[in-house]
């Protein structure tokens, strides 16, 4: 040892940091082809598991296993709707169920969004509706109709009305939550540069809500979604949810499924817009996701 080396010093490797690089390289490989492999199993999962169950309804029906007449097989099934389609029975239906859901949804979403960001950043509207809103968050929402029937009559406006009031108390409440459950150290920070009123708001409250907002939006599609289809059932001559009943009235199973998986269908595509939606606003929150499913 000479005498300019210290006892316990290490001595620097010729090429240390290019094998620590190398290192730190293959394991960003192998972390992106593990996270690519799950992804790819999940993908198959999502296909071929509805795949299998269809098929062994198929089977099941064929073989007598269920009664063909109440379970009808999915290949009558197909060939029912594109009888339906063919025939425009499908878009006479399709149509008004779409439009009552949209427009309703919209409306009931930028009034649930307005009403809890109000509540959440005045108290004094919070203790004022709060309770209120809390009762009638409750009450079922299809028991609503008899009396918006009775206001509007048999027109569009009761069921549009129907979805808007199902999906303002969810975006109502999600969005409160959103803005009450932000860090009061970043309210603090917020402050202590001068981020007060409209800036407090813009760059603070409403960034810190949207995540909530999203879930409500999500979980919103999915109630839009049923009460439209039950409004239909009781108080519309047209839509899928009259298909749906109308198919029960006159025992046509085929028919009633074709209506059915129709509806799940718009169910899934407003919630996949929704999520689509969210990644392009809130891209961190999608990114937080994989990470922990990583770890999972």
């Amino acid at each position: 040892m000479s005498n300019s080396e210290a006892p316990g010093q290490v001595q620097a490797v010729p090429g240390g940091n290019t094998i620590r690089t190398q290192a730190l390289n293959e394991a960003a490989a192998h972390e992106y082809s593990h996270s690519r492999l799950l992804a790819t199993r999940d993908v198959l999962l999502s296909i071929f598991t509805p795949i299998l169950l269809l098929a062994l309804w198929e089977v099941a029906a064929r073989c007598g296993w269920i009664d063909k007449k109440l379970y009808t097989p999915p290949t009558q099934i197909a060939v029912q709707g594109a009888k339906m389609v063919a025939s425009g029975e499908m878009w006479r239906n399709l149509e008004p169920t779409v439009l009552r859901l949209l427009i309703g949804f919209i409306l009931g979403s930028v009034a649930g969004i307005i009403a809890g960001l109000l509540m959440g950043v005045s108290r004094v509207i919070r203790a004022a509706l709060g309770p209120m809103f809390t009762a009638l968050y409750a009450l079922p929402k299809i028991a609503i109709l008899p009396l918006l029937l009775l206001i509007f009559g048999l027109t569009e406006t009761p069921k549009v009305l129907s979805v808007a009031i199902s999906v303002f108390f969810i975006l109502q409440i999600n969005t409160l939550a959103g803005v009450v459950q932000i860090d009061e150290r970043i309210l603090e920070a917020a402050r202590a540069y001068r981020a007060t009123g409209w800036r407090l708001f813009r760059f603070v409250l409403l960034p810190g809500a949207i995540p909530s907002i999203f879930t409500g939006l999500q979980v919103a599609a999915g109630s839009g979604v049923i009460v439209v289809t039950a409004v239909e059932f009781v108080a519309s001559n047209t839509g899928l949810g009259y298909l749906i009943w109308n198919s029960w009235q006159l025992f046509k199973p085929a028919q009633m499924y074709v209506g059915l998986i129709v509806v799940s269908i718009i169910g899934a595509l407003l919630t996949g817009a929704i999520v689509l939606l969210e990644r392009a606003i809130v891209p961190w929150r999608r990114a937080n996701t994989l990470k922990r499913k990583k770890n999972t």
